[in-house]
């Protein structure tokens, strides 16, 4: 869909993203579904190819390029494929996990993590979520004591995107039982830590070749240098980077909306029922019509908002306005889509099928669609009138 939001750098980057993706994703994309897990050496092409860690700062061998445009760009050139796997996984590594360092990594820390996330040889997770604990995150019962050196960090996680191939992950755990809110830590956890361990792989509705894992931490020893940010400050350092994530996975739930309705146009074109084209049926038409002039106003506002995003005014209430608009309308076009290509839609050979499966959770992960509702519907009710 035209969008006035990209310019010439942009577009030349997005070009060279489109080449990237038929060369090195597109001819893996079944495979990857059928093994449930991603070739770390797409990761490491990316890496070559300059795709990933743009943010990071030249002394670490990034580019250190904060225009979010580009991150835009690779998102759209994925979704136009199909690969919402991949696209997850990477915006894990960029929006989060590196979003979270970049802002809180110390300069050995720095020095120490951020070279391989530009190389794609980096792997990150963040772990909040535990099996009793989904949104409300006060609920978190992984602890960490301390030791000589550091601290005994002792729990489990579920539902880890890049749970498997994660070489650090990033985990939240209780410091302090007394301090409420402030009683939170974050920590790095390295492959190789002594009672780091990974569960199983989950089977999930959808997306499928993005690995999911349950992580469990017996009694991790994590030193001192893998504390992140401040002792007891876990919940300032998650609320700071939550816009980024849900702004990410709106712009991934618009740019598949758009993918399937490109998708679905061409089907209905060629496909006949009763001597002529399903796309001359006013059902189809109209159906269009709707999901189309939605879609390209939902676009308008994402626009915006990567705009409001690149000047450092985009409020954790804009990028809830974000998530929950663009996910809800991703499901509602996909849907429709499904609909459109009739049997041939929940064929998993069609990748509005896959599409469609993969979309479910949008709604779910970044903080469910209710908790977005309610932080939209407070700050609203707060204002002065």
């Amino acid at each position: 869909m035209d969008s006035d939001l990209f310019e010439a750098d942009h577009l030349a980057y997005a070009d060279s993203v489109r080449r990237f993706v038929a060369r090195d994703v597109v001819p893996h994309l079944d495979s990857w579904e059928e093994n449930r897990e991603i070739d770390r050496s797409v990761w490491t092409a990316a890496g070559r190819q300059g795709l990933l860690g743009l943010a990071v700062p030249e002394q670490y061998g990034g580019s250190g390029v904060t225009d979010y445009r580009f991150r835009v760009a690779l998102i759209n050139e994925l979704a136009r494929v199909g690969a919402s796997s991949l696209q997850s996984g990477f915006s894990t590594n960029d929006d989060i996990v590196l979003n979270y360092l970049l802002r809180l990594a110390d300069e050995e820390q720095s020095q120490r993590w951020l070279p391989g996330f530009t190389t794609g040889e980096t792997i990150g997770a963040i772990a909040m979520t535990e099996p009793g604990t989904g949104s409300d995150l006060q609920g978190i019962t992984t602890t960490a004591a301390r030791v000589d050196g550091g601290w005994r960090l002792s729990g489990s996680k579920t539902f880890i995107t890049s749970g498997i191939l994660a070489d650090l992950v990033i985990v939240v755990a209780r410091t302090d039982a007394d301090a409420g809110s402030k009683g939170f830590t974050l920590f790095v956890v390295e492959e190789g830590m002594a009672g780091f361990r990974r569960g199983r792989k989950l089977r999930k509705v959808g997306l499928q070749a993005q690995d999911t894992a349950e992580l469990f931490f017996d009694d991790v020893v994590v030193p001192d240098a893998n504390v992140l940010g401040e002792v007891g400050g876990a919940f300032g350092h998650l609320m700071d980077s939550l816009p980024l994530e849900r702004l990410g996975i709106a712009l991934a739930g618009q740019f598949s909306a758009e993918a399937a309705l490109r998708w679905t146009v061409d089907y209905v074109r060629e496909r006949r029922a009763f001597g002529k084209a399903i796309g001359d049926f006013q059902n189809t038409s109209f159906t269009l019509a709707d999901h189309v002039s939605r879609t390209e106003a939902c676009r308008a506002y994402l626009d915006r908002a990567v705009e409001r995003y690149n000047a450092g005014t985009l409020t954790p209430e804009d990028a809830a306005k974000t998530k929950l608009i663009a996910t809800e309308n991703q499901w509602a076009v996909l849907d429709a889509c499904v609909q459109l290509h009739g049997g041939y839609g929940y064929m998993l050979e069609y990748p509005v099928a896959r599409a469609f499966t993969d979309a479910r959770i949008q709604r779910i992960y970044g903080g469910t669609n209710e908790i977005m509702r309610l932080i939209i519907g407070r700050h609203e009710l707060s204002r002065a009138s």
